[in-house]
């Protein structure tokens, strides 16, 4: 039997990228998943295919920016599965660029979707939660560990939801609750496609050499994919991760090289 049969899982930014390959993993391991995003049509497609391999999946659109809206997705899992097991905090883009030329605007954006999308959803759900000895991961980022100097909102977003990893996991021994987060580092989705085609083309070189030179200069194995981080998750929130709490799990191609 699947490990996670019998759960309903809650996968943030589930139309494409990581979120999506979540979903789709957690449905293959046996979950009821929910997934949401803000295109209908990516989002029908991510269901469709997890339906088509015999998995469980609804969908729901929703601008998490919004201060109800995790409120809603909260119920609309519970309205459709009757519970909440799994919530995967993936949501979320910032903004790079010159420090001197980011805006207020672009501070307050970065914020809005990323943390405060994922504190509101973690509210919303906690007392399904704590009702069934739940799970939650909250997908951060190297940046969070490692700033930059170009990613000065995204490293102050993701080292906010580091802290608020440690804080909710102390919450969480209390409640029963198992809260963690995964810091990925550079993984092949449509915002890393974009970052090699403009190496590339600043570079005069192809995608192949661009990649190699991403890779050699940041002093990493690899780009990762989707299913890396997907696979991490499914092995966290399953029977044999259960031991993990308050852990901040760099998976990152050796990237993050403070202790």
């Amino acid at each position: 039997m699947p490990k996670l049969t019998g759960k309903a899982a809650i996968v943030t930014g589930s139309s494409r990228g990581i979120g999506r390959a979540i979903a789709i993993r957690l449905a293959h391991e046996g979950a009821r998943v929910v997934l949401t995003g803000r295109d209908t049509t990516l989002l029908d497609s991510a269901v469709g295919d997890i339906e088509k391999a015999g998995g469980a999946a609804a969908s729901i659109v929703l601008d998490l920016r919004v201060p109800d809206a995790p409120q809603r997705l909260a119920d609309f899992a519970v309205d459709k599965y009757k519970r909440i097991d799994i919530v995967v905090n993936n949501a979320g883009a910032t903004k790079r660029g010159e420090f001197t030329l980011l805006t207020d605007e672009d501070w307050a954006d970065g914020f809005a979707l990323k943390f405060f999308g994922t504190i509101r959803l973690t509210r919303a759900a906690w007392p399904q939660l704590k009702a069934n000895s739940g799970s939650v991961v909250i997908i951060s980022g190297a940046g969070g560990r490692t700033p930059g100097a170009e990613f000065t909102i995204g490293g102050s977003v993701n080292a906010a939801l580091l802290s608020f990893t440690k804080a909710m996991a102390d919450v969480g021994i209390r409640d029963g609750v198992q809260v963690n987060a995964i810091n990925p580092g550079a993984v092949r989705t449509d915002r890393f496609q974009k970052r090699l085609e403009s190496f590339a083309k600043e570079r005069g070189v192809d995608l192949a050499s661009a990649e190699r030179h991403i890779v050699s200069e940041s002093r990493t194995t690899r780009i990762g994919e989707t299913d890396d981080i997907a696979g991490l998750v499914s092995f966290i929130t399953g029977p044999q991760g259960r031991f993990l709490q308050g852990a901040l799990i760099d998976m990152d191609g050796g990237s993050t090289k403070t202790i």
